[in-house]
């Protein structure tokens, strides 16, 4: 037996079975027995060795509602794939809503069609469609500023959108590169580079039986006020 499980491994269990036929005669101990390897059930582990606990939350409710209150934790606590696809599309929805914003008014003024006109002031320069809105915006958002196209000073809501817009791209800049920053600067992967004993022994030390498991860090660096916690389930 010894040999088989050095062969096969601890993912398989020997089970011995006996076989007898109709009208037999009786046979002595250790006759007509048969070894058969069959895998093992793995059971499930509390805790991973990576520390990650499979613990999985359900019927919850209408408790899911309490992730929207803690919004930014939530963001922070997602995947990286829901990350990057939110961080975009913020920045795409907030990027063509406030150069619609300015694309609207320069069509209600009507400076498209008479932007050309050499003794019009438009209420932005330069800009006769959708597009050069967008790169109005894009320009005065990033402060590139080309200086090809620029607010005048015959447009007061001008001046109200560029405000709002610079409160508005302060607030996602902050909202957005805070929960990205927060989000790469978690150690998450830091276990991967711990390693854990694969047996545990039980063993006297300073006259107690004790449980003793070994730990060790591949990374050069020094683990300071490290703390382990362990967890014992009896079935």
């Amino acid at each position: 037996m010894s040999a088989l499980r050095r062969k096969f491994g601890d993912d398989y269990q020997v089970v011995t079975t006996s076989s007898s036929g109709s009208g037999a005669q009786p046979q002595g101990p250790g006759q007509g027995a048969q070894q058969q390897l069959v895998p093992k059930k793995k059971r499930q582990r509390f805790v991973d060795k990576n520390g990650r606990c499979n613990v999985q939350h359900g019927n919850l409710g209408s408790e899911t509602s309490r992730y929207l209150s803690d919004l930014f934790t939530t963001l922070v606590d997602l995947k990286w794939r829901w990350n990057l696809f939110i961080f975009i599309l913020t920045y795409t929805v907030a990027w063509l809503f406030m150069a619609s914003m300015w694309w609207l008014i320069a069509y209600t003024r009507g400076d498209l069609n008479k932007a050309h006109v050499g003794n019009y002031t438009p209420c932005v320069a330069n800009v006769y469609n959708f597009p050069s809105a967008f790169l109005f915006f894009i320009e005065t958002e990033a402060t590139i500023g080309y200086g090809y196209r620029y607010i005048t000073d015959k447009c007061p809501e001008g001046i109200i959108l560029f405000l709002f817009q610079s409160i508005l791209g302060s607030i996602v800049d902050a909202f957005l590169i805070g929960c990205m920053f927060i989000k790469m600067s978690q150690p998450k992967k830091r276990a991967e580079t711990l390693m854990f004993s694969e047996h545990a022994v039980i063993s006297m030390r300073d006259g107690k039986l004790t449980l003793m498991f070994r730990v060790g860090n591949l990374r050069n660096s020094h683990m300071v006020s490290a703390q382990i916690r362990c967890k014992l389930l009896k079935g």
